[in-house]
């Protein structure tokens, strides 16, 4: 698609016009699913990351300061968005380590526990403030979560098919749940533990 014509798809969304909408995904959703692709991700975060690259452009569409350049602007949402699912989705902190002869070794494990009483004492009392949180959420928002976080991996499609919820609105409802959750930790100061 010519620059031009880009330039006139994003000025008629950002006025509101659904088929220009309609061709922006029809024109970018492969590319964004082969950004997606290559950091192989499983089926559910490479969804999320698809639909939040598509959330920011319908939040940022009228910011696009260069709209004929709208294809490089939903590569780089689309790998901040993956590098964001992979950084919150680690359970395990992976460190270089260095062996006796002062050469960086492959990375190992570290235990969270290490850093002596006083962290693992905030730690447990910051997970009892999360899990009382959890707690207080409508049970089909706690059951959403629980699959979402589940090991090994719950799929979109099953997910779905347990709660009975279309997979177009796992993700959605996913963020809001988890901006809720941010919400209700922010006057403790545990926002920042909550996943985006």
């Amino acid at each position: 698609m010519e620059p031009a014509e880009v330039a006139m798809l994003v000025r008629r969304a950002t006025e509101g016009d659904p088929t220009a909408w309609d061709a922006i995904v029809d024109e970018y959703a492969g590319l964004l699913r082969s950004v997606v692709r290559g950091f192989r991700l499983n089926e559910g975060q490479a969804a999320d990351a698809v639909q939040t690259t598509w959330l920011r452009l319908v939040e940022h569409v009228a910011d696009l300061r260069e709209p004929e350049h709208l294809a490089g602007w939903l590569k780089t949402t689309a790998r901040r968005a993956c590098l964001e699912i992979i950084r919150h989705s680690g359970r395990e902190q992976l460190v270089d380590c260095e062996d006796d002869r002062g050469e960086v070794g492959s990375a190992r494990y570290q235990d969270p526990d290490q850093d002596g009483p006083e962290v693992s004492a905030l730690r447990g009392e910051q997970r009892r403030l999360l899990r009382r949180a959890l707690a207080d959420l409508p049970e089909r928002h706690r059951q959403l979560l629980e699959l979402l976080l589940a090991s090994p991996p719950v799929s979109y499609r099953d997910i779905s098919s347990r709660l009975g919820m279309p997979i177009g609105s796992i993700g959605p409802t996913r963020a809001r749940v988890l901006a809720h959750l941010r919400e209700e930790l922010a006057p403790v100061g545990l926002h920042d533990l909550v996943l985006s």
